[in-house]
C-alpha cells in the first residue's frame, strides 16, 4: 500500500480531530482571501468611479480632499466657487466639456448633488461607461430629482414619489426644505460608484430651496465656513458651486489647462487629476491594507499551528502503529511520507474548503453589501495572486508536517513495541 493510501485511512480513522483542523484552516483561508478579495474589489470600485475626466477644479484644498468630497461624497468641501470663476475656466482654450456640481445638501442620509444635463451626458465610470436611465427621465425643470440605482431601492422610491431635501449632510436634520419639495422624474441604472448613493436634482433647484432660508443664514452666506457646511449663496455675480469636472478635447493640454487654474486670480482654487488624486488616496490606505493582510497570515499561522499540535499530539498515541508498519517492513523514509502526506491533505483540503465556503459567503452576502456598502464583490475563479496566497499556504502546511514525521522518524522500533505499564 503506498503512503498516500495510508494516509488517506489513517485521516479517515481520525476524522472528527482532522475534521476540527481542516475546518480550522478552511476559516483562516477564507479570511485570508476574502480580505485579499475585498481589498482588490474595493480598490477596483474606487477607480472606476470616474472615468474619462481629466481635471476635477474645486476650492483650494488638497487633491485627496477635493477628490473624496467631489467623486466620492465622504467629506465636506473646504469651500464654494463663484460661478463667475466656472465661466471663466470653462472657456479657456482646450476645454471640451464641463461638469458643474452642487453639494450641500441630503435626503435620508444620501447626499443630494445639484447638477445639470452634463452630468448624464458626459460622466463616465468603469471602462469610460456613461450612465443611463433605467426607468424615467432626466429633469427638465428645477423642481425635478433623478435618484441613483442604490438610493431608489433602499427607499423603495419609483417615478413620481415626492422628495424632500434637508440642510446638512447627516442623517438626521432640523432644517428641512418641505416648502421646496422635488418630483422623482428617472432613476439611473446601477454603476456601483457613489452616484448610485446619490440623489440629483438641478442647480437651480439648489439655488430655489436657499433663496427662502432666514434672513440670519443670508447674513452669513457669504462666510466661507458657511459656504463650507452647504449654503450655496446666490451673489449679484452668479450662484457658487462646489466643484466641476473637464473634459479636454486633449489630454497633452492637461498640465496646461491645470496650471492655469491653480494660478487663477479671480480666488483660490485647485485643480487635480483624478488618476494622481487616486493615487495618492491608495498610499494613504496602503498601511491599512497591508495590515489587514498581516492579520489574515497570522490568522493562517494560527490554523497551521492547530494542526501542528493535532498532529504532534496524535503521534504519541500512534507510536504503535509507526513501529509495527516498520515491523512489516516499512522504511523510515515510509513513515516520514505517511506524516507529511497526511498534513499536506489536511492543508490542501482546508484551502480547497475555504475557498468554496469564501464563495457561498460572497453569493449570500454580496447583494447586502452591494446595497449597503456600494461594493460588488464577484465570485469566480481564483486569480493568480490567489493561487499564490494557496501555494504558500500548502507549502507552509508541508513544512509544518516535517515536525511530527522527524519525531516519528527518529523513534526507534523497540521503544514503539514496547509495553508500558
Amino acid at each position: 500500500m503506498t503512503p498516500f493510501a495510508l494516509s488517506l485511512k489513517s485521516l479517515r480513522n481520525r476524522r472528527f480531530t482532522v475534521g476540527l483542523t481542516v475546518a480550522s484552516i478552511a476559516l483562516s483561508i477564507a479570511l485570508l482571501l476574502g480580505v485579499e478579495r475585498i481589498r482588490r474589489e474595493a480598490q477596483t470600485s474606487f477607480t472606476s468611479t470616474i472615468s474619462g475626466t481629466d481635471l476635477i477644479v474645486g476650492a483650494r484644498t488638497s487633491p485627496v480632499q477635493l477628490l473624496l468630497s467631489s467623486v466620492f461624497r465622504l467629506s465636506d468641501a473646504s469651500n464654494n466657487m463663484d460661478w463667475n470663476s466656472y465661466e471663466a475656466i470653462a472657456s479657456y482654450p482646450g476645454v471640451s466639456w464641463t461638469i458643474p456640481i452642487s453639494l450641500g445638501d441630503s435626503y435620508r442620509g444620501f447626499r443630494v448633488l445639484g447638477t445639470t444635463s452634463a452630468y448624464l451626458d458626459h460622466l463616465q465610470y468603469g471602462k469610460k461607461q456613461s450612465l443611463r436611465l433605467e426607468t424615467g427621465e432626466w429633469f427638465s425643470e428645477e423642481h425635478g430629482v433623478v435618484l441613483g440605482a442604490e438610493v431608489a431601492n433602499r427607499l423603495g422610491h419609483r417615478v413620481g414619489d415626492e422628495v424632500v431635501v434637508a440642510h446638512g449632510a447627516g442623517e438626521v436634520s432640523f432644517i428641512e426644505h418641505d416648502e421646496h419639495p422635488f418630483t422623482v422624474t428617472g432613476v439611473l441604472a446601477p454603476t456601483g460608484t457613489s452616484v448610485d448613493r446619490t440623489v440629483h436634482v438641478a442647480l437651480k433647484g439648489i439655488d430655489a430651496i436657499h433663496e427662502g432660508m432666514e434672513a440670519g443664514q443670508h447674513e452669513h452666506s457669504h462666510d466661507p465656513l458657511a459656504m463650507a457646511h452647504g449654503e450655496h449663496p446666490v451673489t449679484d455675480k452668479g450662484a457658487s458651486i462646489t466643484a466641476f469636472f473637464i473634459g479636454l478635447k486633449s489630454r497633452t493640454a492637461a498640465l496646461g489647462v491645470q496650471r492655469m487654474v491653480n494660478e487663477y486670480r479671480g480666488e483660490p482654487l485647485s485643480a487635480v487629476m483624478p488618476a494622481a488624486a487616486l493615487q495618492q488616496l491608495w498610499e494613504i490606505v496602503g498601511v491599512v491594507e497591508r495590515l489587514l493582510l498581516a492579520v489574515s497570515g497570522f490568522v493562517v499561522l494560527v490554523g497551521l499551528a492547530g494542526m501542528l499540535v493535532a498532529l504532534m499530539t496524535s503521534l504519541n498515541e500512534r507510536r504503535r502503529e509507526m513501529a509495527v508498519l516498520r515491523s512489516v517492513g516499512a522504511r523510515p523514509g515510509h513513515v516520514l511520507g505517511l506524516v507529511v502526506g497526511e498534513a499536506a491533505l489536511v492543508t490542501l483540503l482546508g484551502v480547497v474548503l475555504g475557498f468554496l465556503f469564501l464563495q457561498l459567503l460572497i453569493v449570500i452576502g454580496g447583494p447586502t453589501a452591494a446595497v449597503r456598502f456600494g461594493l460588488f464583490i464577484s465570485t469566480g475563479l481564483p486569480t493568480a495572486w490567489d493561487l499564490v496566497l494557496c501555494g504558500i499556504v500548502c507549502i507552509a502546511g508541508i513544512l509544518v508536517g516535517l515536525v511530527p514525521a522527524y519525531r516519528s522518524y527518529r523513534y526507534a522500533l523497540a521503544d514503539g513495541l514496547m509495553v508500558r505499564v
